[in-house]
């Protein structure tokens, strides 16, 4: 297979961090870089999870209230006593 070379914009702090990082696992920095690119195309996505580092509001309300033990049902004993309950006119 034919190698070719590419640019690609990396912050300087990030690089030294990144190739530290590689170095300590045995590669360099084009190797992991061609590792992360074999398995996004295996995996025909990147092949991590992507998130936002803060959850939004209605999360961060949902983990409170969760917490507080707000808003959780009660304990059910049986399917039966779930389902009771379920169709119970309140």
């Amino acid at each position: 297979m034919a190698k070719v070379s590419t640019n690609i914009s990396i912050d300087a702090d990030i690089k030294k961090q990144a190739q530290e990082l590689f170095a300590e696992l045995g590669m360099d920095l084009s190797t992991a870089i061609n590792v992360f690119l074999r398995q996004a195309l295996r995996q025909h996505s990147i092949p991590f999870e992507i998130t936002a580092d803060v959850p939004n509001d209605e999360t961060l309300r949902a983990i409170e209230n969760a917490r507080n033990g707000v808003g959780l049902s009660k304990d059910f004993h049986s399917v039966a006593e779930l389902m009771e309950d379920l169709y119970a006119d309140d």
